[in-house]
């Protein structure tokens, strides 16, 4: 494989990877990544610890060509796993869910089903693409933010996001501890990694008590600490 320019030992971790066969299951993230957090707490729910690859999404390293090969949107994460290459975190874990049917994600009624995937959908399909990476960093290079700006950007759709999932989740009626119910499902994978973004940006959360309730919940379940980027072996200072 050609170097492409890439930093150092990024190629090495790639070919190192490569060397253990084509069964082996190999996991593409990134310590802070929303994206990448969710399917970590998925792997550990499901008792699963694939050889795990740093992309260093500050770095560019999604945008390398030995990545491309991968996964040619260069987004985070992706999962290498018996000759295929999974992409997109909710088809990862739904296909985690269904290949490792032990603590499942979704409840077996196709109304809660629904249910719980529109919570999902709400954080990861509608709040969360709005404060990517690649948006934060087109927000700076053609309209000037700085951190403050973008900070506030952030805010500005994570707020009304979160405050309505508060309402939806009071008026479903079956919010426990988790999302649904007293026991982890999607929802629950989508919501940590929102409020861990949530902080960063210094949104205002301390209204959500359903939603603070669950959080607790989920910060005292190993599978979630675990995933928690600080946690992560190429986590940042």
């Amino acid at each position: 494989m050609q170097d492409h320019g890439a930093p150092a030992g990024y190629q090495r971790k790639i070919l190192a990877a490569g060397n253990e066969g084509p069964f082996v299951m190999k996991f593409y993230g990134f310590y802070p990544s929303s994206a990448a957090y969710r399917c970590r707490i998925a792997l550990n729910l499901k008792g699963l610890a694939p050889h795990f690859v740093a992309i260093h999404l500050r770095k560019g390293e999604q945008l390398l060509p030995a990545y491309l090969e991968l996964n040619p949107q260069g987004l985070l994460p992706a999962l290498e796993t018996d000759g295929h290459v999974l992409t997109q975190s909710l088809a990862i874990i739904e296909w985690l869910d269904e290949t490792h049917p032990q603590a499942p994600l979704l409840p077996p009624d196709p109304f809660d089903r629904a249910h719980v995937r529109a919570l999902a959908y709400a954080i990861a399909c509608d709040i969360h693409p709005l404060q990517n990476l690649r948006v934060l960093r087109h927000l700076k290079a053609t309209f000037g933010q700085e951190r403050e700006g973008l900070d506030a950007w952030c805010r500005r759709w994570i707020e009304p996001g979160l405050a309505a999932l508060e309402v939806t989740l009071g008026k479903s009626g079956t919010a426990g501890d988790f999302c649904f119910g007293d026991t982890p499902t999607l929802a629950d994978l989508c919501l940590v990694p929102q409020m861990y973004s949530a902080r960063r940006f210094g949104a205002e959360t301390s209204g959500l008590k359903v939603i603070n309730h669950i959080i607790a919940s989920c910060d005292a379940h190993p599978a979630f600490v675990a995933a928690h980027p600080d946690r992560q072996p190429d986590a940042e200072p």
